[in-house]
């Protein structure tokens, strides 16, 4: 039986607010006490590097995919149980889904939100079923959550779109969430 595989979305940068790293450090640890696998963009810097550094001091499996025009920007972390190199940002994206069961996203810039609505747009295509957690660590996401409400309040989607999304406040729901789905069968 495979390992229940957590795709983790988050910023190559720390962010100006110290509670963005604490929940990357506990999404780190909280991946490997549950003993699933971290899936994620391979970078040892930022948000990544913390959350991946957590999961293996604890002892998690890691599963990184990088394309190689971010080796030396990301600083490819090459320590993993598994480190993949892809030619470009598609193919990372791409491998990275292919190869989870659930997405967190925690606080991270224009990439996290490129891999946050490629999911969704994904599900809302009903390309997959796997469930979305955006981790809204002190109120971050709290702009999108709002435009996304404003998207279906346009009327440029049904209001089916935001039950996609599931979006909690701290790792430790995120958690919940995730426990929930690793014991339903896998729907695809």
């Amino acid at each position: 039986m495979s390992l229940f595989s957590v795709c983790v979305f988050c910023g190559a940068r720390s962010g100006k607010n110290p509670a963005f790293e604490s929940a990357a450090d506990a999404m780190g640890r909280a991946i490997a006490a549950e003993n699933w696998r971290l899936v994620y963009g391979a970078g040892d810097v930022g948000l990544m590097g913390v959350v991946a550094r957590s999961a293996q001091t604890a002892g998690a499996q890691t599963f990184g995919v990088i394309p190689e025009h971010l080796m030396k920007w990301e600083v490819g972390k090459r320590d993993l149980s598994q480190f993949i190199v892809t030619e470009n940002m598609h193919e990372r994206k791409k491998v990275m889904f292919m190869n989870s069961d659930a997405v967190v996203v925690l606080p991270g810039g224009a990439g996290s939100l490129d891999e946050f609505f490629e999911v969704l747009t994904w599900r809302q295509l009903e390309l997959h079923a796997r469930p979305i957690i955006l981790v809204n660590t002190d109120g971050y996401w709290g702009p999108l959550v709002d435009l996304l409400q404003h998207v279906v309040d346009q009327g440029f989607a049904g209001a089916s779109m935001l039950d996609f999304v599931t979006v909690v406040d701290t790792v430790e729901d995120a958690v919940l969430r995730l426990r929930e789905a690793a014991r339903a069968p896998a729907v695809e």
